[in-house]
């Protein structure tokens, strides 16, 4: 296959993280044709999705579309997926996974699609290469995507194979840890500089400590991952990768940084201090095992940010009510000149901070429907402009 013949490129990623992976792809220097709710549309070739894949930090899925038909029922799709050369995309003896996107009046089982975009490959790869390609679940390899809405099939190659939304670094992951793309879009979305204090309290296994680390040194997540889905597509070149990866090596900046991350459980410091060891940022974040009231908040300001829990999975609701009335005490006692953040899914419990949030940020996890609250803790009493009196003539 050609890596360097442009196509649509599809870039997925969680509900309401579209916006953070527009900025990525931006930076990167790629121009979005579309951003949507759960992706952003741009064009590009195969080897640009190397170039996405290892250097995206927020995004799911990258794909290159192959073909795009009108397909009204099955046997319309399987005779529009006969039409693709799959004999210059998967090896006759490799191996490749289906999966799907599927809204369509004819199907209530998304297994049987995939049967039929298998059957139509491995029917067409027997036909012009007398054998045929293993087929099965692992998403190690050669994947094929299918999108299909009503009458309107696209076929693409997804070039990651495992989700890009996992950064590959973190080994144990603790109690109900916020997932790493989450994160990240957690923090460009605040007011961190990425040079002043990050303090994270009630830190878990540190994803939020952690990826701040990242962000700030520029260490991307094609240095935690070896393995990528466009590895095993017909025409790829190890070498375009080589040097893709020496580019994210050689963009690596090593920087004074203060980031603090706190915890009760001492587990969870030491689940910490393993992840961050694997990131090879440990000698950036200071830990410690301490009640959240006890972190230490360097002077200078910066943002302090709590992911507590919200009674949806962990805790008790009735004692989270007093956490996060402590938690607002603590913000507003020990914090002051700093930005505060805490990102919940239970506004009621958010209630009890006893302080405004100056932006609420929309975001889900899982299917949670999420906020982080922003809070200005001002140094002091706010000043507030004077009001000046009309002269009265």
């Amino acid at each position: 296959m050609d890596f360097s013949k442009p196509s649509r490129i599809i870039v997925s990623c969680m509900k309401r993280l579209a916006p953070y992976v527009e900025q990525e792809v931006r930076e990167l220097g790629f121009e979005p044709v579309r951003v949507f709710q759960t992706g952003v549309e741009l064009q590009g070739t195969l080897n640009d999705c190397i170039k996405l894949n290892l250097n995206l930090r927020c995004a799911s899925q990258v794909l290159y579309s192959l073909r795009e038909f009108k397909a009204e029922h099955p046997e319309e799709l399987y005779r529009g997926l006969l039409n693709v050369k799959w004999e210059d995309i998967i090896a006759h003896d490799g191996y490749f996974t289906v999966t799907n996107n599927v809204d369509n009046l004819f199907v209530n089982n998304t297994m049987f699609v995939n049967v039929k975009v298998k059957d139509a490959i491995v029917d067409r790869m027997r036909r012009e290469k007398m054998s045929r390609p293993d087929s099965g679940p692992e998403m190690d390899y050669t994947v094929i995507n299918l999108y299909w809405k009503e009458n309107r099939a696209e076929v693409f190659v997804d070039t990651s194979g495992p989700t890009l939304s996992k950064h590959g670094y973190r080994k144990i992951p603790g109690k109900a840890p916020m997932l790493e793309a989450l994160a990240c879009a957690a923090i460009m979305a605040s007011k961190w500089d990425r040079e002043s204090a990050f303090v994270n309290p009630m830190c878990g296994s540190s994803t939020l400590a952690i990826e701040a680390a990242l962000l700030a040194t520029d260490r991307r997540p094609g240095l935690y991952r070896e393995g990528y889905a466009f590895m095993h597509v017909i025409g790829y070149e190890d070498s375009v990768y080589k040097k893709e990866m020496q580019l994210i090596r050689a963009a690596v900046k090593e920087l004074p940084l203060t980031i603090i991350a706190t915890d009760l459980s001492e587990d969870a410091v030491e689940i910490s201090e393993v992840n961050a060891r694997m990131a090879g940022i440990q000698h950036l974040i200071q830990f410690d095992v301490c009640d959240f009231e006890k972190t230490r908040v360097p002077e200078g300001g910066g943002v302090v940010f709590f992911n507590p829990e919200y009674g949806e999975r962990l805790g008790d609701v009735k004692e989270l009510e007093a956490t996060y009335a402590r938690v607002g005490d603590f913000m507003k006692k020990k914090c002051k000149g700093y930005t505060g953040y805490i990102y919940t899914g239970n506004l009621d419990l958010a209630k009890k901070i006893g302080l405004k949030a100056s932006r609420r940020i929309e975001f889900y996890s899982a299917k949670i429907d999420c906020r982080l609250l922003e809070y200005e803790l001002y140094d002091g009493t706010k000043r507030e402009t004077p009001k000046v009196k009309p002269e009265v003539n």
